[in-house]
């Protein structure tokens, strides 16, 4: 069972690999047909006159590279400390869950409230696995 927890780390880095997928095949033909030679993105803001669909795309690929690195080291920590319980792998899958739904907010709908709901859902599951983690070490 202890390995279980391991796998939202794949789910999540796979619906990682497919959000860089879908990125580029928007992001390509939307710089195509705005005649951005692609030199010009070694500049940070050199892209933002793609239209707003193709950059929320780019938005929540960059967004899966920040707050999900505490998820996967809290997951490492919560296997390799010998810490892992039916309930943190639950806890691990709804972060994942929540995850691909603020993905799917962003780059369709972009419902700002609707959105930080969801990162908030997400924050709150990474703060309770934070928490049982830190109660094991009293």
């Amino acid at each position: 069972m202890e390995k279980e927890i391991l796998l939202p780390i794949l789910a999540l880095v796979s619906w990682s690999l497919v959000m860089w997928g879908w990125m580029y095949a928007t992001r390509l033909p939307a710089m195509a047909k705005a005649e951005i030679d692609p030199q010009a993105a070694a500049h940070p803001g050199s892209l933002n006159t793609l239209p707003a669909d193709v950059r929320r795309i780019a938005d929540n690929y960059n967004h899966l590279h920040e707050q999900p690195t505490m998820f996967f080291a809290l997951v490492f920590y919560t296997y390799l400390a010998g810490n892992v319980t039916d309930f943190m792998v639950q806890l691990a899958w709804a972060y994942v869950g929540l995850r691909v739904v603020h993905s799917f907010m962003q780059t369709l709908v972009n419902k700002v409230t609707l959105r930080f709901l969801t990162f908030m859902l997400s924050s709150v599951v990474l703060m309770v696995l934070a928490a049982l983690n830190i109660l094991t070490l009293l």
